[in-house]
Formats: C-alpha cells, sequence, structure tokens
C-alpha cells in the first residue's frame, strides 16, 4: 500500500507569508507610535507647565490640568521679561551662523573632493580633528582672543564661534555628497568656457539643496539652544539671546517657573515648525549624503 505525501498549496504559503509580513509591519508600526508618544510627551508636560503657577506646579502631578490656564505667564515673559529682543536676537545670530557656516562649509568641501592640491587630506584630518575638541576647554582662549580684537560683548563673537564648531560637522554631512556629484557636469561646464566661482555659484551650489537644507537644520537646532558662549562672551542685556533671558525670572529668593516655562515653549515654536516644514528635505539630505561613489 503506497502512500503520498501531501504539499501545502502555493496559496497557504503565500497567505502565511502576508500574515507575517502584516505582524511584522504592525510591531514595527505598533514600537514607532510608542516612540512618536513618549518623543511628543515632554512638549505636553512643557505646555502644562507653562500655563500653571508656582504653587500648582510644586503641588499638582506633571501632567494634571491647572484649575485655570494661566495665559497671564506669556504676557509676563513679553511685558517684563524682554523676551521680545531676546527672541530677535536669537534669530538674527542663528540666520547669520547658518547661512556662513553652509556657505563656508560648501567652499571648504568643494576645494577637498573638486580640487587636487597636494595637502588637501591632511586638511581634511584637521577638520576632522575639530570634531573632538570639547567646547568647555576653548572658553578661556577664545575669551582671551575676542579682547584682544575688541569682540567681547559683541554678537559677532557668538557668529564666529558658532562657525567654528560647526564647519567640521557640515563638511563630514556635505562631503559624502560632493564625492557622489558626477565629474562630467563640471567637465562640460569649463568646455563652454565658465570659471570656477561661476561653476560653483551657478552649477555645484544648487545641486546641494538637499544636503545643504539637512545641515542647516542641524546647525540651526545647535545654534537656537546654545548657553555657554552667549553668557560668557556677551554682557549687555540687549545683546542675548532666548536662553540666557530665561534666567531672568529666576531671583535670590523667588523664581517664576511658569514664566520660565512659557519662555521655553517660545523658545522651541521655531525649531518645531522648520522641523515640521522641512522634515522631506532632512530625509532626503541624509540618504543624498550617505552616498558615495
Amino acid at each position: 500500500m503506497t502512500t503520498t505525501a501531501i504539499h501545502p498549496r502555493p496559496e497557504s504559503r503565500i497567505s502565511s507569508r502576508q500574515l507575517g509580513s502584516r505582524i511584522g509591519y504592525g510591531v514595527l508600526y505598533g514600537v514607532l507610535g510608542l516612540t512618536a508618544v513618549l518623543q511628543v510627551l515632554p512638549i505636553i508636560w512643557l505646555l502644562l507647565f507653562s500655563l500653571k503657577n508656582n504653587q500648582e506646579i510644586f503641588n499638582l502631578s506633571p501632567f494634571a490640568l491647572p484649575k485655570q490656564l494661566h495665559w497671564s505667564n506669556y504676557a509676563t515673559v513679553w511685558s517684563q521679561g524682554n523676551i521680545g529682543r531676546y527672541f530677535l536676537n536669537s534669530i538674527w545670530i542663528t540666520t547669520v551662523s547658518v547661512v556662513l557656516t553652509i556657505l563656508f562649509a560648501n567652499f571648504v568641501t568643494f576645494a577637498m573632493t573638486r580640487m587636487q592640491w597636494k595637502l588637501h587630506k591632511a586638511a581634511l584630518g584637521l577638520f576632522m580633528i575639530a570634531l573632538m575638541i570639547p567646547v568647555h576647554s576653548t572658553l578661556i582662549p577664545l575669551f582671551s582672543m575676542f579682547q584682544k580684537v575688541h569682540l567681547t560683548d559683541s554678537q559677532w563673537s557668538i557668529v564666529l564661534s558658532y562657525m567654528a564648531f560647526n564647519l567640521p560637522l557640515t563638511i563630514m554631512i556635505l562631503i559624502g555628497f560632493y564625492y557622489s556629484l558626477p565629474r562630467e557636469v563640471e567637465e562640460a561646464a569649463i568646455m563652454d568656457g565658465c570659471s570656477v566661482n561661476r561653476m560653483f555659484f551657478r552649477i555645484i551650489l544648487p545641486m546641494t539643496v538637499s544636503v545643504s537644507v539637512t545641515a542647516a537644520i542641524i546647525n540651526m537646532i545647535y545654534n537656537w539652544n546654545e548657553f555657554i558662549f552667549v553668557n560668557t562672551f556677551l554682557s549687555s542685556e540687549g545683546k542675548k539671546t532666548l536662553t540666557v533671558g530665561i534666567q531672568n525670572f529666576v531671583g535670590q529668593y523667588t523664581t517664576n517657573w511658569g514664566a520660565i516655562g512659557a519662555t521655553l515653549m517660545i523658545s522651541i515654536l521655531p525649531i518645531l515648525v522648520i522641523f515640521f516644514l522641512l522634515s522631506n528635505r532632512i530625509v532626503e539630505g541624509i540618504a543624498a549624503g550617505s552616498v558615495k561613489g
């Protein structure tokens, strides 16, 4: 008596694979959703924090709603804390620093990847070494240097410091994209009589928009939230930024915690808005900068 083996039908195999794929995607989306909730919780906590008075902050649970929404904290920030001036200073310093950093980083990266000269590898190594220099170890040398050139209590000292510390990281982001650019484009431009300067500004720089936007957002987040340089190099109240202006609500005997929360909430709004508007550019830039050859 012979027996025949029973093999599963192809349809059942496909359905089992589909079921496994759906379960895998379900677990993935569940983990991503949980991660998103955990990322949003601090923002919700900060919003509730900014709408409470000192008694409610210390007596209620962190995510408890206040008995009355204290929107007056935001009014106090703008009327008494000079936050409007600090906000404009932050915008000015961040914008100028980011634009100059991206421009000079493109100059350096173009010179190191598209031009042939003897010490280009050594120069690139120096920029990469700069990534390992701690910020705090440079405060005294920078302060001494700015004193000699009369840049203490000048916002340009902050701009120069941001540029110096952001250039290595920005170059590292740009360099992979520059290596992937086809040289045929440059050769065609030169054959048509285009100079190197014109080729850079009219052809190369527009091609790097996506990765430059990514680098600009990373620079902007660092510059906007930076505290130690502003607190060290600037002494005039009218020249300080939002991160240092928060100290105005910290007194010797009392501290207006609600106003501090309102200031922090105001300070993160521009970053959140720009990030949401340019989130697709960030992904494109990271993907473009990771390709070489």
